[in-house]
């Protein structure tokens, strides 16, 4: 398939950073996610994943995060998880 279409898309400095961080561990660029992400929109005949507006409890959390508040949790998943469950014991 040729490739002689370009997007050009605004996105957060900061954003981009961090997804490169991750595109780098997994050894992609950031054409490659973005063709794998266009390949999968086609796939499955609209977004790849679900898309819902957050409840209630969750804008709350969101607004505690940006106000300072709230609690961050650092690592993977697996780990902040474990120990959450494991304290939780």
């Amino acid at each position: 398939m040729s490739k002689t279409a370009y997007i050009n898309a605004p996105i957060d400095r900061r954003l981009k950073a961090e997804a490169q961080e991750v595109l780098d561990k997994v050894g992609m660029t950031t054409t490659d996610a973005v063709n794998l992400f266009m390949r999968q929109i086609v796939l499955h005949g609209g977004l790849p994943f679900e898309v819902q507006t957050p409840n209630g409890d969750t804008r709350s959390a969101i607004a505690e995060l940006r106000d300072g508040g709230g609690e961050r949790h650092v690592g993977s998943t697996k780990d902040v998880l474990g120990k959450l469950i494991s304290a939780a014991k």
